[in-house]
């Protein structure tokens, strides 16, 4: 059996940096895939499609992603898929699907700190 999922695309937020009791780290954050709008031969117009993937890093990895990783960053991703049941702040009971990170590769061409984040805009964001 194969479990794996390979994502490209850019970061939603910043990071969410935790520590599990055994003060391991955990980082969580969402990436964008957006395919674009495409006609096909007979005329018809296919709308261009973003999806969110969420992603759970865990150990050395969320290091990585605390250091160098923020909101608008471009990533590659490679992980196996995990669905987990919770019950949010309103006591009902919900699911999520995530990729657990075993692999990644940052695709900026420099690292950008947070100041430089902060001085981007929304609407520099490539989604």
């Amino acid at each position: 059996m194969l479990n794996k999922a390979q994502v490209i695309g850019y970061v939603g937020k910043e990071p969410k940096i935790s520590t599990t009791q055994n003060n391991a780290k955990i980082a969580s954050f969402s990436i964008a895939t957006t395919e674009k709008s495409y006609t096909t031969q007979n005329g018809v117009t296919i709308p261009e499609r973003t999806e969110w993937h969420n992603i759970v890093v865990f150990g050395k990895l969320a290091d990585v992603i605390e250091k160098y990783v923020h909101k608008g960053s471009r990533m590659y991703v490679e992980g196996k898929m995990r669905t987990r049941a919770f019950t949010d702040k309103n006591g009902v009971q919900k699911t999520i699907t995530e990729i657990n990170v075993d692999n990644l590769e940052m695709l900026d061409s420099k690292p950008t700190s947070p100041q430089q984040q902060e001085n981007k805009k929304d609407d520099d964001l490539p989604f």
